[in-house]
């Protein structure tokens, strides 16, 4: 049957419906897989306030010194701090090893979808994929955040999960070198930054952080909590409570005749405990004086007073006029990333205290509150002095 005029040219329009037509229906049709902004700002806002207070629960001198960081860069700031608390808790939050790697693995998967903004409904991702849009956007599509250095740090931490020994103190350098001075350099690079003065120093204060992170640990580590009949142990997949690990260096242990078993039956009294934490404390120290001297002498002589032994690895890559750069030039990107150096405020407080209990590591002082800290921070950042 023949078509009619009217059927063949309802036909004809709608094959030749000319492309200003076309985008017109197009946007006319609900988008189910965008949501509304309104939506998406609430949802972000929360994230913000899950991860703010994730970060005060578990980082508390990170949430104080948020304020020194840049406001444009705090989201990033805290999504970051937020991320390495998740990944540090795996081991305590997991009931086998095998169940902590596919952990481990979720949080790669949620990096990279978070990084390519396409993150899954958890705070920490929407908030991450929140702060990657807006460094994005402040510096016109040339800065990221490394997809790579959060690999690193979830890496270094897979490679922990059942409390490994550091054979020496170069070996839990390293592990601070890729988990908390990597973490620095993501903040670093969320102002945006990328700076060799900058990251050189944010290295050893990030070295100093994991260090005195780890001795912190060593009382829990050593000591972890029972659990309860019927559920199997974090790491182990034994049930009921199991004996721990002296997270100390072998080789220091080895210096100050500490045994681990020693410490298993009299703890804090063990003999050699407080001189091996003495001389891992001074490792740490020592980091955060050298911090300083660089500063000082990059005032003063226009230098940093030695090389970055980590110039040439992934991530630290650097034009001819960022290696190149004078001294005017580093004090700004100096002045730029004071903010994220406070880091080293908190951790030289706490060094302290542990000197004036005479590095009984077992002292329930070094894990309170340091309620002086935000002192401390504000005449640090006003005198710009770590």
């Amino acid at each position: 049957m023949p078509s009619s005029p009217l059927s063949t040219a309802l036909l004809r329009r709608r094959h030749c419906c000319p492309a200003s037509c076309r985008r017109l229906l197009h946007a006319s049709s609900p988008r189910r897989d965008v949501a509304p902004p309104a939506q998406a700002e609430a949802a972000v806002e929360r994230a913000r306030t899950y991860c703010a207070n994730l970060v005060r629960a578990y980082d508390a001198p990170s949430h104080v010194l948020q304020a020194f960081v840049p406001r444009a860069s705090r989201d990033a700031f805290l999504a970051i701090r937020a991320f390495n608390v998740e990944v540090a808790r795996v081991a305590d939050t997991t009931n086998t090893p095998v169940v902590g790697m596919m952990r481990m693995q979720f949080w790669r998967d949620t990096v990279a979808k978070a990084l390519a903004g396409t993150p899954p409904q958890e705070p920490v991702a929407i908030l991450l994929a929140k702060a990657a849009e807006d460094l994005k956007e402040r510096s016109q599509g040339t800065a990221r955040l490394s997809k790579a250095w959060f690999h690193r740090i979830i890496n270094t931490r897979e490679q922990h999960l059942g409390n490994p020994p550091y054979p020496t103190l170069a070996a839990l350098e390293a592990y601070a070198e890729n988990t908390y001075s990597t973490m620095l350099y993501l903040t670093l690079s969320a102002l945006p930054q990328a700076s060799l003065t900058t990251d050189h120093v944010a290295s050893h204060i990030g070295k100093a952080m994991g260090i005195a992170a780890v001795l912190r640990g060593v009382p829990l580590i050593a000591f972890p909590p029972q659990q309860p009949l019927g559920t199997s142990n974090s790491m182990t997949g034994q049930s009921g409570p199991t004996q721990g690990a002296v997270l100390l260096p072998l080789d220091v242990m080895a210096e100050a005749n500490l045994r681990e078993e020693d410490v298993f039956r009299q703890g804090a009294s063990a003999p050699g405990l407080r001189d091996a934490i003495f001389i891992v404390a001074t490792r740490a120290n020592d980091h955060l004086i050298t911090a300083r001297e660089m500063l000082s002498k990059l005032r003063s002589e226009g230098t940093l007073g030695h090389d970055f032994e980590h110039q040439h690895e992934e991530g630290h890559q650097y034009t001819a006029q960022q290696l190149n750069s004078g001294k005017e030039a580093q004090l700004a990107e100096v002045e730029h990333a004071f903010g994220v150096f406070m880091s080293s405020i908190a951790t030289q407080s706490w060094l302290d205290r542990l000197q004036k209990v005479d590095f009984d590591i077992f002292d329930a002082n070094l894990r309170t509150v340091d309620w002086k800290l935000p002192v401390k921070a504000y005449w640090a950042y006003r005198r710009r002095k770590l």
